[in-house]
């Protein structure tokens, strides 16, 4: 293993087990009294002792959370993780409470994401962040602390013409309320050229940018959707001509301007090769990768998504990962 994959794996264990413990609780409690597994079982499953799980059930029952009829808290949202985990291939699924059918769901889904970041950042990491409403929704939940030798980078060019948001801005201000390093791709998200893309990085001094994400510790990401509400889209940085011939190459969605289809393939098209992001590739190795993402209208775009760069952490709310699960014929 990796100097790298050590440090990784030793971090995320430690800013993690608080939050674990209790979701393990609940996990462990569904599949003993719902789903009628031994012990032996839940402990091979969840990679636990089963000295543990004996514990974590005697833990659930003396906090009430074990009745008769199952809570809500424990049965509904531990379920859709479960059968995300399961479908996907996740190692955690991370399903927000959310009621509001027809509403959106990114306020929810924002606060979830942020609690997960606050817990997540740690000292020594280099993380890479993506841009879009559900990451700045994500700001306001995301708690300081003191920290060292953090740099954060910044996954995507910027844009000439900024609306709420510019891509660059969610690493920036996370930069700065951690007071870290923050390493900006500064060149627009999407230029005319290979050639231009390729002078930029090799020429102007962005190849120590892609080389520093060549060292992540883990990336944060949403998806968008081949839709007018798209924030790519709305950012008019595509004519429609373009925007048609994306999809008509089957694109259903796209992580930093990287336009994929339903199975998880990069779509053939020029667009693929302009985008001024980090590689797919780099994100796709780097050892922790959380996606968040949610809404009806993604569904084709968040499981092509999944599929593109089969997270660690997935981060949804109850809806969409209803929709997405039932998309895919998995039993939940």
């Amino acid at each position: 293993m990796s100097e790298r994959a050590i440090k990784t794996a030793g971090t995320m264990d430690d800013v993690s087990a608080g939050r674990r413990s209790a979701r393990l609780r609940l996990r462990a409690a569904w599949m003993y009294y719902v789903e009628g597994m031994t012990q032996s079982a839940i402990a091979e499953a969840l990679d636990i002792g089963r000295v543990t799980v004996v514990r974590l059930l005697a833990d659930a029952r003396a906090m009430n959370e074990v009745k008769i009829s199952l809570s809500r808290e424990i049965a509904e949202l531990p379920r859709l993780e479960m059968a995300l985990q399961k479908t996907f291939g996740i190692r955690e699924a991370v399903v927000a409470p959310f009621s509001g059918v027809g509403g959106d769901p990114t306020a929810a889904i924002g606060a979830a994401t942020g609690q997960f970041i606050s817990q997540l950042i740690a000292s020594d990491m280099k993380i890479g962040f993506g841009w879009g409403r559900t990451l700045m929704r994500a700001l306001g939940f995301i708690d300081e602390k003191a920290v060292a030798n953090l740099s954060v980078i910044s996954l995507l060019g910027g844009i000439t013409k900024a609306k709420q948001y510019n891509p660059s801005e969610f690493a920036w201000q996370l930069a700065r309320m951690f007071q870290a390093d923050c390493h900006l791709i500064a060149a627009p998200a999407l230029v005319d050229s290979v050639e231009t893309k390729q002078a930029l990085i090799e020429r102007c001094g962005l190849g120590t940018v892609y080389a520093l994400a060549q060292e992540m510790d883990a990336v944060v990401m949403t998806v968008g959707e081949m839709a007018a509400s798209s924030t790519a889209w709305r950012f008019g940085f595509f004519t429609e001509a373009d925007w048609s011939s994306l999809i008509a190459a089957g694109a259903v969605g796209d992580v930093l301007y990287n336009f994929h289809d339903i199975e998880g393939r990069l779509v053939d098209h020029p667009i693929n090769s302009r985008v001024m992001s980090i590689p797919m590739e780099t994100m796709q190795a780097t050892p922790e990768r959380i996606l968040t993402s949610g809404g009806p209208e993604k569904t084709q775009a968040i499981i092509g998504a999944l599929r593109l760069l089969k997270p660690t952490v997935f981060i949804t709310d109850e809806l969409t990962a209803a929709v997405v699960l039932a998309a895919v014929g998995a039993e939940f």
